[in-house]
């Protein structure tokens, strides 16, 4: 079978039956990375701007504005600093207590499936290493049957064996690869969001206990 002239199906069944479940976590790796991808673009926000718009409504004590302008924004930011603008006139332990209480709601929504994306990056090569030992024991049970029948071993008997075991290694390695360097990179960039929302918050906090 020349590598090079048959189909990506072929490969796949030629692999066994650890495929599938290889198959399903590439699925739902793209649909994670691709979804997470989009929710960050959709609440990304120029923060500094956003944030000189409330603290301009709040010089001027127009409260239910900037509590408007956080309510037309679908960013978490908004309403971790509606939750601090609700509590103006409160002190700051307080205004703070209710910042970290949105915090707490918003901050999981941004991480949501991250856990899952590990999980593939690292359960994918390990699949593909089932699927080597599986493949290996078939081309064992080849050679054992042909020897108790006392009949000659040749590739082809043990090549449906040997291609499940390298069929499945490179499979997961494909899947694990692109999801590993994706998950790193999504976490660096949630990370870098939830850095910035800490530091707007507090400039708010600052602002409102001056």
């Amino acid at each position: 079978m020349d590598l090079y002239r048959i189909s990506l199906w072929q490969l796949f069944l030629a692999g066994g039956p650890l495929m599938w479940p290889i198959l399903l976590c590439s699925v739902v790796s793209m649909a994670i990375i691709a979804g997470k991808l989009w929710y960050l673009r959709r609440i990304n926000i120029d923060m500094r701007g956003f944030l000189e718009k409330i603290l301009e409504k709040m010089k001027r004590h127009d409260t239910k504005e900037a509590l408007k302008i956080c309510e037309n924004n679908v960013s978490p930011l908004a309403n971790i600093l509606k939750a601090g603008i609700l509590k103006y006139d409160r002190p700051r332990p307080q205004i703070i207590e209710a910042i970290e209480d949105a915090s707490l709601y918003e901050v999981p929504r941004i991480e949501k499936n991250l856990n899952i994306l590990a999980t593939i990056a690292h359960i994918c090569p390990l699949l593909g290493l089932l699927g080597t030992v599986t493949g290996m024991i078939r081309c064992f049970q080849a050679i054992q049957v042909k020897t108790q029948t006392l009949q000659p071993v040749s590739m082809s008997n043990i090549s449906a064996g040997i291609w499940e075991a390298l069929l499945t290694t490179v499979a997961g390695l494909l899947v694990a690869i692109p999801t590993f360097v994706a998950y790193n990179y999504l976490v660096s960039r949630v990370n870098s969001l939830i850095l910035e929302m800490e530091k707007t918050s507090i400039e708010l906090v600052n602002f409102l206990t001056e």
